[in-house]
Parts: C-alpha cells; sequence; structure tokens
C-alpha cells in the first residue's frame, strides 16, 4: 500500500538529505516566506508571549508591546481583567498608542480623536452625529452606525502564574495544552504563584533572522565554548549534569543544566579546560558575581498538579532561600533552565537571575529583544541585590549574551550573501531524540522539524 507524498508549498525549499540536520540559508534571507511565518506561527493556531502581570498592576495601567510584527496594547481594566488589544484604530487605522507603559482610562486616537476603553470597546465618535447649522445636520455617520461593530481588534487572552500570552487566533488550543505537560513543568517551576515584581528591563537590535535566537538558546552545544564566562566559572559547561526535552511537535525545548562545585573544573571534568574560551588566569574584581544561593523552588522533584491560570506555590517564601536547606538527594536541583516556547519568548534562569527574553521580529533581517528581569515579592533585599547583580551577565552589553548578539549579526551577514548554500546541525546525530548531555544538536532539528511541517502544509490548520 503506498501513501501519497504531501503536497509542498509552491517555494518548497531543497533540504539535504531530506530531514532538518541541514539548514538551507534562505531560511533566513527571504522576505515572502518570513510573511508566511508571520501569518502561521504568530497570527494562527500559536499563543505569543506579551508581557507579566506585574507590568501592569493597576487599573488603568497599560503596556504596548507587539505579537509578530503587530503593534498591541496590553492592559488593566477598573475590574482588574487584563486585556489585550491590537494599536490599530478602528477608523483610519492609525496606530494610535506611542508610550510603552503608562495609566489611563480610555485610549484617544490623535487624528480624529475616537476614543476606546481599556477592553477596546469603541466609546467616543466626534460628530457621530453630523453638526448642526443654519437649521439643518450636515454630516454624520450613517443612521445604522453601531459602535459595537468597531471597536480595536480584541485578542484571546490566556494568564498563568503572572505571565500574560495572546493569540489572534480564537480558535486556539488552549494555553497548557499548547506548552504540553513536559515544558509545563519548567514553566510552572518557575512561574508557581509567587507575586512577581519588575526590576529592570534591557532592549536591543539585533541584525539577525529571528529565529536564530530561538535557535541559540536550543543550542547547548555552544556556550562552553562562546562564552568564556561560562566555561570558565562553570555556570555552563558541556561536562554539567544536563538534560533536554521537548513537547511532543518539537517546537518547544528546555535546556537545563547542573552547575560544577563552585564553579571550578575538577578531577575528569578538569578536561573541559583545554577548550580555548576556558581561561585559567581570568578573575574577577567582584567576587560577588559567583555568590550564588540556592533557592526551594529550583528543585525538580514529584510536584502536585497545578489548576490552570494558578500553579500551587511553594511552602517556602523564594526571598528565604538562605535560610532553607534545598533537597539534593533523589531530587534533581538544577541551576540554569532555559525554557523557548515558539515563536515568541524565553524564559530564563540563571542561577539566582531570572527574565523573559521576547523576541519581536522586524523584517527577515532583523528583531528586537526584550528582557524583562524580575523577582518576587517575597525576596530579601539582600536576594534581590543579588538578582541585579547577575543580571549583568545577560542583555545588549552582558558578560555572556553580548556574545550572541554579534555571532548572530555575522551569521546572517553569510546568509544573504550565500542563499543557496546551508547550515549543518548534526552534532549527536540527524535525529530529534530528547537527550541526558549537551553535545548535540537534537533541538535546533527538532524545531525545523515542526516549522517544516507547518511551513510546508497548503494550508495551515492548527
Amino acid at each position: 500500500m503506498t501513501t501519497e507524498a504531501p503536497i509542498a508549498s509552491p517555494d518548497a525549499l531543497h533540504w539535504e538529505l531530506g530531514g532538518t540536520s541541514r539548514i538551507p540559508f534562505a531560511v533566513y534571507t527571504d522576505q515572502q516566506r518570513h510573511q508566511r511565518e508571520l501569518e502561521r506561527f504568530f497570527y494562527k493556531g500559536h499563543w505569543c508571549y506579551v508581557g507579566l502581570e506585574a507590568e501592569i498592576p493597576n487599573a488603568g495601567d497599560f503596556k504596548r508591546t507587539v505579537v509578530g510584527e503587530r503593534s498591541v496594547i496590553m492592559t488593566r481594566a477598573a475590574d482588574g481583567a487584563i486585556h489585550v488589544v491590537e494599536n490599530v484604530c478602528a477608523h483610519r487605522g492609525m496606530r494610535f498608542c506611542r508610550k510603552r507603559h503608562g495609566n489611563q482610562t480610555e485610549f484617544v486616537c490623535p487624528y480624529h480623536q475616537w476614543s476606546y476603553a481599556s477592553n477596546g470597546d469603541l466609546q467616543g465618535v466626534p460628530f457621530r452625529r453630523g453638526v448642526r447649522q443654519d437649521g439643518k445636520v450636515n454630516g454624520g455617520m450613517p443612521a445604522d452606525f453601531n459602535p459595537k461593530d468597531h471597536a480595536l481588534t480584541k485578542l484571546k487572552v490566556a494568564v498563568r502564574g503572572g505571565v500574560v500570552f495572546a493569540s489572534f487566533d480564537h480558535d486556539v488550543e488552549s494555553l497548557e495544552d499548547y506548552m504540553g505537560p513536559t515544558i509545563l513543568r519548567y514553566f510552572d517551576r518557575l512561574f508557581n504563584g509567587r507575586k512577581l515584581t519588575i526590576l529592570g528591563y534591557n532592549r536591543q537590535r539585533i541584525p539577525g533572522n529571528w529565529k536564530l535566537m530561538q535557535e541559540n538558546i536550543k543550542d547547548p552545544y555552544h556556550p562552553g565554548l562562546l562564552h568564556t564566562w561560562f566555561v570558565t566559572f562553570g555556570l555552563w559547561r558541556a561536562d554539567n549534569k544536563s538534560e533536554l526535552r521537548m513537547d511532543a511537535h518539537h517546537r518547544h525545548a528546555a535546556m537545563v543544566s547542573t552547575r560544577g562545585s563552585m564553579g571550578q573544573a575538577s578531577g575528569q571534568a578538569a578536561q573541559v579546560t583545554q577548550v580555548s574560551s576556558f581561561k585559567a588566569t581570568m578573575e574577577l574584581e567582584d567576587k560577588r558575581f559567583l555568590d550564588i544561593v540556592p533557592e526551594p523552588w529550583w528543585q525538580l522533584g514529584e510536584q502536585e498538579p497545578a489548576p490552570p491560570g494558578r500553579p500551587k506555590a511553594p511552602d517556602a517564601p523564594s526571598g528565604g532561600s538562605e535560610g532553607h536547606e534545598v533537597p539534593s538527594v533523589g531530587v534533581q536541583v538544577p541551576t540554569a533552565v532555559m525554557t523557548t516556547l515558539f515563536p515568541s519568548v524565553i524564559f530564563q534562569q540563571q542561577v539566582n537571575s531570572v527574565s523573559t527574553r521576547h523576541i519581536q521580529p522586524d523584517g527577515h533581517g532583523a528583531f528586537d529583544f526584550v528582557w524583562t528581569h524580575f523577582g518576587f515579592e517575597d525576596d530579601t533585599a539582600e536576594m534581590t541585590e543579588r538578582r541585579l547583580r547577575q543580571a549583568n551577565l545577560f542583555g545588549p552589553a552582558g558578560f555572556v549574551s553580548a556574545d550572541d548578539g554579534e555571532v548572530i549579526e555575522f551569521s546572517q551577514q553569510a546568509f544573504e550573501s550565500k542563499p543557496q548554500h546551508r547550515a549543518l546541525a548534526e552534532l549527536g546525530g540527524r535525529e530529534v531524540d530528547e537527550t541526558d548531555h549537551m553535545v548535540t544538536e537534537t533541538l535546533i532539528r527538532g524545531m525545523y522539524e515542526y516549522w517544516r511541517k507547518v511551513m510546508e502544509a497548503p494550508e495551515f490548520k492548527p
């Protein structure tokens, strides 16, 4: 019995060997293909990150952000409900909100003064009933004009653990089903019901295709080679105890690592010092950068299932972690977990530094990258200072992350100059599997397996 081969899209790419271990440069360089990605990954069938509840704690608070390349506004209404609306006036299409953050009871488009409630409902239209002059009424909207038909575009919203997601597709699956049980476990470990506090932001523009940042955080191979800080001080090395996990579709992933003893190589693990990025003489002027305190919530053990929207909080407060013993026998206690939710966000825990990283595409060859550093309401002052200090590893000028921005830029330059070529992602083989080590590119192969399934389908049906 034979089955018909799937119908390829008109702009199908040539993938060497038929799998996803050899990635055509053209996936990064074609604007038409980029538009197809926006429609299929950002605007249909997927949830996208828009922010944290802690960014809009009060009624009337708002934050301007994006879903894909569309500007949206996350708001908190008077009743406490969170809404996400598109930043496009229903009248003449102006992008009316210019502030990144603020507090106001309504949004008014400056062009013609149409006004909207915080939930996006149209509430005011100047001269809707015309202007009376010389005994008659001039102009005005048609008699059948109904403000209810002209609200801002409203997105579907899901909130879990203080994190806000939105989708233009109101038929999208539940957020929990979208993540899947494997990734949900790591998400709930970080966002487990404690109230979040905002510590600050970093913003950078990276001249590279947006998928390269997803790849970067699905690539455990490079940190112990590219990043001198990581390999020298032991925060992320190939010899660390580790595991790589994926959802059933292979679109989301978690890279999990447990740091070596005090960050120093010892015994057989010392072989890692042979890589050129290891600097034996490198020392810190401020030793507090390695003042790392284990926290109770780091552990991965048997957990009671949490109800949708509100994971179960731990018994011990995060800020009091200095005074609590963290289980070490029979329980996994990762020191770093990097979780990628395709297509829009990365959730970072690197020792005591925690943040979200929002990928905001801008054409096929650039994206804005927004870091939101946060802590927890029950953190001590000492823990807050520690989180802020360790945040210096990340962001556009971070001791670690500055390297990533550069290699993505240089990669994009090469792709543009030779679009007919391909990249190689064959470390660990050509298949897609979860592993208990870092010496592999399996997560990248898995992501492109999903990418091909969606992009090559004649019609995308989530």
